[in-house]
């Protein structure tokens, strides 16, 4: 598990700035703005959650893609989103939330879900192995990623962070 940047759910720590900051025109960020997706006792939690982030990154200007590195961003969410739902699926008696965060740097994906478990990249990572990759994938496509227990002791919210394309 990631511990680098353990903010907890929503917090995406101190806004970059100064120097060599992006200079994306006004129109193209989003301005922080977070949306919801209830999931709990939901079918088909994984194929929502990934069109709810379609509808999100379409809404921000990522989609359509203006070139193949927009696009392999957005598609790079897409994963991510797939996996983190996938995993309280599998793993955590099903996903009851998924937020998504957009700031002028940042893309931050957050699952929150009532399980027990602790999400790690399976070691040694066997690319041949059947299952176990997400959280391998999750690690390899985000800047960085990492989990926070509910304050009342019943679940967890799994985040991670992606560079905005801007």
């Amino acid at each position: 598990m990631s511990t680098t940047r353990p903010y907890p759910p929503g917090d995406l720590g101190p806004e970059p700035g100064g120097a060599g900051a992006s200079a994306a025109p006004a129109a193209a960020i989003p301005a922080g703005q977070i949306r919801r997706l209830r999931l709990a006792g939901t079918r088909g939690a994984v194929a929502r959650g990934r069109d709810f982030a379609r509808q999100a990154l379409h809404d921000w200007g990522w989609l359509p893609a203006s070139g193949a590195d927009r696009r392999a961003a957005a598609e790079d969410v897409l994963l991510v989103v797939s996996e983190l739902v996938t995993n309280a699926c599998l793993h955590a008696e099903g996903p009851e939330e998924l937020r998504l965060r957009c700031t002028a740097k940042v893309l931050r994906l957050e699952v929150s879900d009532l399980g027990t478990g602790q999400p790690a990249p399976r070691s040694p990572h066997r690319p041949g192995r059947p299952g176990g990759h997400g959280m391998f994938i999750v690690q390899r496509l985000c800047l960085d990623w990492g989990v926070v227990r509910n304050a009342d002791g019943a679940g967890k919210t799994v985040w991670a962070e992606l560079a905005a394309p801007f």
